[in-house]
């Protein structure tokens, strides 16, 4: 009787219960990416997954909204419309890493390190992997800078040509961080006291230097000359940040 009215001394840890639409949009997402539903496969309309897992109305949007967000499905309006599964592409990997530079203020020092760790890689695989489409958007891209014009025109032909670069190496994984990088370069160099002749005459020097070891399927040349023009742009681009003098070495 004394054993069956002592209390229990069996201690449990609190226990969090995940959201019902994250449970659903978990199973979709796996589903999705294991291939089950293909893309271009329209999933059922909001009622019938309404019926089909007992969650509300309500549940069954957010889950359908996090996984729109995460580019996993697209949502159509209208009477044809509904939610049709899609491939996440370059663009998802760029928008993730570019909430995460801005959400966390991330130091342009880091942005600029990781430019250096992966563009002479990008120059490389690009000098191996290149079409002749690439090389038209790099010289596309070269000619826009050279042309001069706005500051935005040159930041925007200078994206085009960093990117370029990234996608000439066919490497999809790559190209988004490219993507996310370029966007934060553009915002931290939106200056006009550090984009003067000088630095643009330089970067289209650069930038076909690149270009031709690109073109000449050179690697070894194309790792080389890229790594001395972002770590040069780099550092003039730190300079300005520091309020300091700027100067921006050549590259061969």
């Amino acid at each position: 009787m004394a054993a069956e009215n002592a209390r229990s001394t069996i201690r449990l840890s609190p226990m969090e219960v995940p959201k019902a639409s994250d449970v659903l949009a978990n199973e979709l997402r796996e589903r999705i990416l294991s291939g089950e539903y293909p893309e271009g496969t329209p999933l059922p309309p909001e009622r019938e997954l309404v019926v089909q897992t007992r969650m509300s109305r309500t549940t069954v949007r957010e889950a359908l909204r996090v996984l729109e967000v995460q580019g996993l499905v697209r949502i159509k309006a209208g009477r044809a419309g509904g939610a049709f599964v899609q491939s996440p592409g370059q663009e998802s990997v760029a928008t993730t890493l570019d909430l995460l530079i801005r959400g966390r203020r991330i130091r342009l020092a880091s942005v600029h390190e990781t430019r250096e760790a992966i563009e002479p890689s990008c120059a490389r695989l690009a000098a191996l992997h290149r079409t002749t489409g690439d090389l038209q958007r790099l010289d596309a891209a070269n000619e826009a800078i050279a042309a001069g014009g706005s500051l935005e025109s040159f930041l925007q032909a200078n994206v085009d040509w960093h990117v370029g670069v990234a996608t000439a190496g066919h490497n999809e994984i790559l190209t988004g961080i490219m993507i996310a990088l370029s966007r934060a370069i553009y915002t931290v160099t939106h200056n006009a006291g550090f984009v003067d002749d000088e630095v643009r005459d330089i970067t289209v020097r650069a930038h076909r230097s690149v270009t031709r070891a690109i073109r000449d399927r050179d690697p070894d040349a194309a790792v080389r000359r890229m790594s001395r023009h972002v770590h040069a742009y780099a550092a003039a681009a730190l300079e300005v940040e520091e309020r300091t003098a700027i100067t921006v070495p050549a590259t061969d």
